[in-house]
């Protein structure tokens, strides 16, 4: 390998390696992804990815040509649709279709893409998906409709987080603590008796870091140790930042408006809830930037992991419906990768997202510090505990029963 050759080689795995870290990859996906590149490209590598650097060692057989690089990363946000492009170039690299020169500008091409949604339709997902989830919480019409409201809310600072590191720095407490102030203000003015605690959860479920949670002790059961702390203490992080704020909120909610008892909804029909995972599975589609012939595969596993794990719970105690929720769902995923040739993680995370226990560790904060149970949650501790538990064995039972095609 001569070293112009190697230069070429270098410089699209680092390219890769970043916007693979960018687009939210686990660390253990990423580096046997990563390796599994460079050995096809006929280098020898050494990989080490955390949520906040990206550490590339690559050497040629005998050592002629070593490079070190090592680079401060953001934490990644998932995005589905340029995850799939950057694989589908891998693929056409690694089979010969496209040429590393071409291979290189595409990878420049795919990072500068925008959405292939509209910020309108990305709005309507939260609000939907905000929605969806008061359904699934139990919540009543009413409470629905504001949560949908509300989600509107966070998505403006979620927005305007985009393009300001200041309001980036203090998104998770000032979303928050808007939600709060502005739920006591809706209660108040229109009277209706509402669950607000309830409705704050339902609105700021997509900044929970229940995800991130999973991920990184999935990422501490595959030995990626320094890696799998990192992202739980983060998640642990937002998740003060969020109730911090939320607490401020209704604090000066109750000084402006009064204080306000909980009120607990009536229980609305059970095919509700299905109503509620289809509208979250949509509204995902957007949030995620799910390349549109993905879309199905994405809705049917979030159906295949809440019936899997709802029908199971019947049989099963302490949140051990998740193992089965979480195993066939990896196997479903596992099969999507198979089938399509893309990576598993695309229709996964979009079934993680209504296992995931990031609401009951809120419910378990809030029960904790106020003392209050905004909904009944009896061992909310202990079952959010088996569910994280039963969610990671699962997605490992299901890599042994069906083994993923591709590393991501």
């Amino acid at each position: 390998m001569d070293k112009k050759e190697f230069i070429q080689i270098r410089r699209f795995i680092l390219k890769l390696g970043k916007m693979l870290h960018k687009y939210g990859s686990p660390s253990f996906r990423l580096e046997a992804y990563l390796t599994e590149i460079a050995t096809y490209l006929g280098v020898h590598a050494s990989f080490i990815s955390t949520p906040t650097s990206l550490s590339i060692v690559l050497w040629s057989d005998r050592h002629e040509d070593e490079y070190n690089h090592a680079a401060r990363m953001q934490p990644g946000e998932l995005d589905m649709n340029s995850l799939s492009l950057t694989d589908e170039l891998a693929n056409q690299l690694l089979s010969g279709e496209i040429s590393l020169v071409d291979a290189d500008k595409r990878l420049n091409e795919i990072d500068a893409m925008p959405s292939p949604y509209s910020k309108g339709l990305t709005a309507v997902a939260f609000s939907m998906s905000t929605s969806a989830f008061a359904m699934l919480m139990g919540a009543g019409w009413p409470e629905i409709i504001c949560s949908g409201i509300l989600g509107f809310i966070v998505y403006v600072w979620t927005l305007w987080a985009m393009r300001s590191k200041r309001v980036n720095l203090m998104l998770e407490p000032v979303a928050s603590f808007s939600v709060g102030l502005a739920a006591c203000a809706i209660n108040f003015y229109l009277d209706i008796g509402f669950n607000i605690w309830l409705i704050i959860l339902s609105s700021l479920i997509i900044l929970v870091p229940g995800l991130s949670l999973t991920m990184g002790l999935a990422e501490l059961s595959s030995r990626n140790l320094v890696s799998g702390t990192a992202r739980i203490m983060d998640a642990t992080m937002q998740l003060f930042k969020l109730y911090f704020g939320a607490f401020l909120g209704i604090s000066l909610g109750y000084q402006l408006f009064g204080q306000q008892e909980l009120v607990v909804a009536e229980t609305l029909p059970f095919w509700v809830n299905w109503l509620g995972v289809f509208m979250l599975s949509i509204g995902l589609v957007a949030i995620f930037r799910t390349r549109m012939k993905h879309v199905p595969w994405a809705i049917a596993s979030t159906f295949i992991a809440y019936a899997a794990s709802t029908f199971s719970s019947a049989y099963l105690e302490n949140g051990l419906g998740a193992f089965v929720g979480a195993f066939s769902l990896g196997v479903f995923a596992n099969l999507f990768s198979r089938i399509v040739n893309a990576p598993s993680t695309i229709v996964a995370m979009h079934g993680l997202i209504v296992l995931v226990p990031g609401s009951k560790t809120y419910i378990g904060l809030n029960s904790f510090i106020s003392g209050q149970d905004f909904i009944k949650a009896d061992h909310i501790g202990q079952e959010t505990f088996m569910i994280l538990m039963s969610l990671v064995a699962g997605l490992i039972f299901a890599n042994v029963v069906m083994p993923t095609r591709k590393a991501l």
